[in-house]
């Protein structure tokens, strides 16, 4: 008996038919037919009766249905057990970040990383604040970079730089063709876009909160999901969007970035990992971060 016996039989049974399973395993029909054949002969009992439509199990097949799944259930469970096993034999160390950091200084500390430690996998997910925090407790993720200070008391986070907010506006825009640098109250007349629209609390939240501080208001708010989304909706004049600065390294066609002219108006970079991890990569990140931050004059935790 072999294991590809038992796949055949239990694709057979569920799709109540030969033609069916022979597509799903991608097998012609005829050597499936003769592998459940010897499958049968070699347990001398018949496991399916052919003549029904669709075809049944026979009384036996069934009891037989029920232990061959049980068995490549465990095979499974072996094979991934064995997964982890290898992985757990390795250096394997997972980041989550937004995706505005990827325009800032995120990818030379990734580089650097990847020189300085080539024998560690390095797994790269992006993910929102809210969704790094989860990731972080299930153990899915060893570090996030986020841009929001969500209290848990599972989590530490430690304030990397605080990145100052420019406004991307389409090219024809008058508020992109005067000298004067723009304000925030200058935005209000404009259909502001912002994002992500969930989960919350997200950037986007951040952002609202500007305006709401300042006793002002957008003309009307547009939620989409994620930046491209957005610097799209710019290029093609639906409004206005705030952005992190390091996203003006992003061109795109039709797309102006202009500086405010506001205090106060900026996003925070977090580094966050789990309470009492201790792991040395952590800390060599924090460190390749930090001597980055030194070289090209950016204050730290500021």
């Amino acid at each position: 008996m072999e294991l590809r016996h038992l796949r055949y039989f239990i694709a057979v049974a569920r799709e109540r038919s030969f033609t069916r399973a022979s597509a799903v395993l991608n097998i012609a029909q005829p050597p499936l037919s003769r592998q459940i054949q010897q499958f049968e002969a070699e347990l001398g009992i018949e496991l399916i009766d052919r003549n029904a439509r669709p075809l049944q199990l026979t009384e036996a097949g069934r009891l037989i249905y029920e232990q061959a799944a049980q068995i490549l259930e465990r095979v499974e469970e072996m094979r991934a057990l064995a997964q982890r096993m290898h992985d757990s034999s390795r250096n394997v160390f997972r980041i989550g970040f937004v995706a505005s950091t990827l325009y800032g200084k995120l990818p030379d500390v990734i580089r650097a990383y990847r020189a300085e430690r080539p024998d560690t996998e390095l797994v790269l997910s992006e993910m929102v604040t809210v969704e790094q925090i989860t990731a972080l407790k299930e153990g899915r993720i060893d570090v996030g970079f986020g841009r929001i200070p969500l209290d848990d008391p599972a989590i530490d986070r430690l304030l990397l730089r605080n990145e100052r907010l420019i406004v991307a506006m389409p090219g024809e825009h008058p508020l992109a063709e005067r000298a004067k640098v723009p304000c925030l109250r200058d935005l209000t007349a404009e259909d502001l876009i912002v994002y992500p629209r969930a989960p919350r609390p997200s950037y986007a939240d951040q952002v609202l909160a500007m305006f709401r501080d300042r006793d002002f208001r957008p003309a009307r708010v547009l939620e989409v999901r994620e930046l491209q989304t957005a610097l799209g909706l710019v290029a093609a004049g639906v409004g206005v969007c705030l952005v992190p600065a390091a996203v003006e390294n992003l061109r795109r066609a039709n797309v102006t970035y202009r500086p405010l002219d506001e205090d106060g108006v900026v996003s925070p970079i977090f580094m966050s990992c789990r309470v009492g991890d201790t792991s040395p990569d952590i800390a060599h990140v924090l460190r390749l971060v930090q001597e980055m931050y030194h070289r090209e004059g950016i204050a730290f935790g500021q």
